[in-house]
């Protein structure tokens, strides 16, 4: 769940385990959160290394050998800052909102901009789009590259989508402020309106 995890409620009860980097949001890379039923940890095979048995750290408080500490630390105050932001409630409504936001300058570019995912199944935290070609066709490359370039010089970094993939991805973790969607939605139009 690295990526969507606390970035909105979920019901852990109806879930056996719950597997997150925390880098995404909740803090920086080297800590991991794990949410296991004590019912599963405890029929782990007991041939298991102790340290990959969860009942282990169950056990122990998770200090069955030293954590990463800082990485721990900042954790815990971005679960503060998630609490001061109405919770995971409050959190779901503010990605909500910079999704929707992203979301209308690609679907009211005219087709410029499209997003290759159908609506029902976008995501909040990680928005993939295409410039140029059309909703069934993939997009202009030349075009990508040339977005791509101008919005880092704009500050806009890590606009390329994935290397396999190609296209534009913009992610909107929980750090993420409405602010710097608005940059980048700004940049969009912009950048429609001079070579659209």
């Amino acid at each position: 769940m690295s990526s969507d995890i606390c970035s909105r409620p979920l019901d852990v009860s109806k879930i056996g385990l719950i597997f997150a980097g925390a880098q995404k949001n909740l803090g920086p890379s080297g800590v991991t959160v794990v949410i296991v039923r004590k019912d599963l940890a405890d029929r782990a095979d007991k041939n298991l290394p102790t340290i990959l048995q969860y009942r282990t750290h169950i056990k122990e408080k998770s200090l069955y050998h030293t954590p990463p500490t800082f990485a721990v630390y900042i954790l815990g105050l971005v679960t503060e800052w998630i609490a001061a932001e109405g919770g995971l409630a409050g959190i779901q409504k503010r990605n909500e909102a910079k999704a929707k936001l992203l979301y209308d300058a690609i679907d009211g570019s005219n087709g410029f901009y499209h997003c290759p995912v159908e609506k029902d199944s976008r995501s909040l935290m990680n928005i993939v789009f295409r410039v140029g070609g059309s909703a069934s066709q993939p997009g202009d490359e030349a075009l990508e590259k040339e977005f791509a370039k101008q919005a880092a010089g704009a500050g806009l970094v890590g606009t390329p989508g994935h290397r396999s993939v190609g296209g534009m991805r913009a992610s909107l973790y929980n750090a993420v402020s409405a602010a710097d969607v608005e940059a980048l939605t700004n940049f969009m139009k912009e950048f429609h309106r001079a070579r659209g």
